[in-house]
């Protein structure tokens, strides 16, 4: 699934095409999505409207129009969003298309179809994106994720520490590729409560999670399986990786195993010497 890095690489993709681009047309495959994709709303809405820009909050990409509807977008399991001539042929899992007034089209393209469109018409869009940034925690990338808050929010949670970066109400974005590169990175175990981490060890967190999420987006974002940049390029952080999918591998850190577990249903990788539990 596409995580906080990939969705900003995303993000940062369209910003370099979409911005007062006129929406001149809009259909869709016919297939539904997680939910039924809006086909009047995005009629009624979208199409004849002028893109303002692109946000994204957490995992979903916000495309605001003018007028200030907003169309929304989460890109599910295996989303891509591209930007391609119009008469390019499309593919199977085009799911939904935007024509643009420079010859081009945004494609959202989902082969699971775990992805969501939303649209927020103008008079409710404010009240619709406080609704949906009340579900979600805090941003990792705007300063707010620090020690002080970490040390208070590990205070309150006996829960494993993964669990806890990765619990999206708390914290946005932070998915299990990159909890388990920050936890290493900190040389934190991913075991540990997270109500018995020490201050200094929720500051390396901190630093971690910065330096962790932004390297991940200036190398495109990892590619596993499916993402793709709206460029079609993979991205390559996976290159970087120190334990995620490296089971049995040797540690760069101290030469031991890398050791493999399920948390919470997800896989888990560490080095339980760089990374002791308390």
């Amino acid at each position: 699934m596409p995580e906080l890095p990939e969705v900003e690489v995303t993000r940062q993709g369209l910003l370099q095409h979409l911005p007062g681009r006129l929406v001149t047309d809009v259909s869709w495959s016919g297939c539904r999505l997680r939910k039924t994709i809006p086909h009047q709303l995005l009629v009624d809405h979208i199409r004849e409207k002028r893109i303002l820009t692109i946000d994204r909050r957490a995992k979903y990409l916000l495309v605001r129009m003018t007028d200030g509807a907003v169309l929304l977008i989460h890109l599910g399991m295996t989303g891509k969003l591209s930007i391609l001539p119009a008469n390019t042929t499309r593919h199977r899992h085009d799911h939904c298309i935007l024509g643009l007034d420079d010859g081009h089209e945004m494609r959202f393209n989902d082969s699971r179809r775990f992805g969501l469109i939303e649209v927020w018409p103008a008079e409710q869009a404010r009240e619709d994106e406080q609704n949906l940034s009340r579900r979600q925690g805090v941003e990792p990338l705007d300063g707010a994720l620090n020690q002080s808050f970490l040390t208070a929010l590990g205070q309150k949670h006996s829960a494993p520490v993964k669990t806890v970066l990765m619990n999206s109400r708390l914290i946005a974005g932070i998915g299990n590729i990159y909890a388990n590169e920050i936890l290493f990175a900190a040389q934190v175990s991913p075991l540990t409560a997270a109500s018995k981490i020490s201050p200094e060890d929720w500051q390396r967190l901190a630093e971690a999670t910065l330096v962790t999420l932004q390297t991940a987006i200036a190398a495109g974002g990892s590619t596993i399986a499916d993402f793709l940049g709206t460029n079609g390029n993979p991205g390559y952080f996976q290159l970087y990786f120190q334990v995620y999918s490296r089971k049995g591998l040797p540690c760069f850190r101290c030469g031991r195993s890398i050791i493999k577990t399920s948390l919470g249903g997800r896989a888990t990788y560490y080095c339980a010497t760089c990374q002791p539990q308390k």
